[in-house]
């Protein structure tokens, strides 16, 4: 918490300043053991030739530790019994300072934050983190989120004056992942509901929701999903048609925009008398299924009864 603290209070205290853009692009980095990782901090200063960049990380239930500062020349640090095994570089042309961590290892997973020292104010701004997740599994093939969206039912709208519009992503790896959702056009976050994440088999799911008021539903909504894997390194967007497109047909496909028109979801639109016909039909086929294996129980018994009848009567005949 007092971490968070001291680098929402340094970021107050940028955004005050005005002379400074600070950007960790990956929330997440994900690298095999005994490989190496570089994760990267775009600084937009006047002086950036001459800016001391500090390197930090942190670990849960831990302090923040420093690891490394860089200003001219390539810093290098010894750490878990590595020699060299972090470097700090500045990159003048773009901008840009990386951390390269080599020789991964578990306890190499945390928080990794660049920090920029302000003189003037006797405060460092720190910039939002990216984590670093280590495995033994390949990395090769799509991990990037597989979304599915359910958009709300007409009766759920003409009940209760609003809908819930649902966004369930799917199959990607690693767990970092971040959800908001934006009007279409529109640059305002919208406050939407946040699902855990849930481990399934070797990847992770999530659901992120939305509910809209009736009066709030003519304009298109996009669910923006940023994780390390998405294609391209972009973030995808993830478009939601008006209730009116809504309303014109059900299953409707619904395309990605821009980068990701090649990937597909279904809209799953059903009034609630569909929702209760197939919750009939449910019970039904399981009320049909307990019948039969009843039926079949009551046959055993009777064919057990006559085998073993026939049986006692062949032994007391042969007794005879």
């Amino acid at each position: 918490m007092a971490l968070l603290e001291a680098i929402l209070f340094s970021s107050l205290w940028a955004f005050g300043l005005g002379q400074l853009k600070w950007e960790q692009p990956e929330i997440s980095v994900t690298g095999v053991r005994d490989k190496s990782v570089v994760i990267s901090c775009k600084v937009s200063s006047q002086d950036f030739s001459n800016e001391y960049i500090h390197w930090y990380r942190h670990k849960p239930n831990q302090g923040i530790e420093h690891l490394a500062y860089v200003v001219t020349v390539p810093a290098l640090k010894d750490l878990g019994g590595k020699k060299n095994k972090i470097e700090a570089r500045k990159d003048v042309p773009t901008s840009t300072s990386t951390l390269n961590i080599r020789f991964l290892q578990k306890e190499d997973e945390a928080t990794y934050y660049c920090a920029w020292w302000v003189w003037n104010y006797y405060i460092k701004i720190f910039g939002d983190g990216t984590k670093l997740v280590v495995t033994d599994r390949s990395l090769d093939g799509d991990m990037s989120p597989k979304p599915t969206i359910f958009l709300p039912s007409i009766d759920e709208i003409n009940l209760h004056e609003a809908g819930t519009h649902l966004c369930l992503l799917e199959k990607f790896f690693p767990d970092v992942i971040k959800v908001y959702w934006k009007e279409k056009n529109g640059n305002r976050v919208l406050e939407s509901q946040q699902g855990n994440i849930i481990k399934t088999n070797d990847t992770y799911m999530k659901f992120s929701w939305l509910t809209m008021t009736k009066k709030s539903m003519d304009n298109e909504l996009v669910c923006i999903v940023k994780h390390e894997n998405n294609k391209r390194g972009i973030d995808q967007e993830i478009l939601f048609p008006s209730i009116e497109n809504n309303k014109r047909g059900i299953d409707q496909e619904i395309l990605f925009p821009s980068i990701n028109k090649e990937v597909t979801t279904h809209a799953c639109v059903k009034k609630g008398s569909d929702s209760l016909q197939l919750q009939l039909m449910n019970t039904c086929a399981c009320y049909t299924y307990l019948l039969l294996l009843l039926k079949s129980l009551v046959y055993f018994v009777i064919i057990s009864f006559c085998v073993c009848r026939r049986t006692a009567v062949c032994g007391h005949a042969k007794s005879s």
